[in-house]
């Protein structure tokens, strides 16, 4: 079994991680970081130390409404995507202990689409 790296635990969660194949487990938010444990498999875990993330990026729909996942962008290793039954309660819980300024919302479909068009008409005029 893996040791946590949190020594108080705020929110423990049902969750899935993206990680090339989808891994169904919990999601546990403390005061020294962002852990993600499998289900299954003991070995496949995530610890992220705050002082390592970067900024967290949601991807928000209907104006807040709706909040189908969310990502956590780290100093080194990447970004992890992470969907789970209460979003809001996550990012919540996540807020405590991060900037709100570092906490984002990832482009919508259309702002994609309004920007590839854009470096299109861009890219012609050139």
């Amino acid at each position: 079994m893996v040791e946590s790296i949190n020594t108080k635990v705020d929110l423990v969660i049902d969750a899935t991680a993206f990680t090339g194949l989808t891994d169904y487990g919990k999601i546990m938010i403390g005061n020294n970081g962002f852990e993600f444990f499998n289900e299954r498999d003991t070995r496949k875990f995530i610890q992220i130390p705050w002082e390592e993330v970067e900024n967290v990026i949601a991807s928000v729909m209907f104006k807040g409404r709706w909040i189908p996942r969310y990502a956590i962008e780290t100093k080194r290793s990447g970004t992890f995507s992470f969907a789970s039954k209460h979003p809001k309660k996550v990012l919540r819980a996540i807020q405590v202990y991060i900037d709100p300024e570092h906490m984002i919302h990832s482009l919508s479909f259309f702002d994609v689409l309004k920007r590839a068009f854009k470096s299109i008409g861009k890219k012609r005029n050139k």
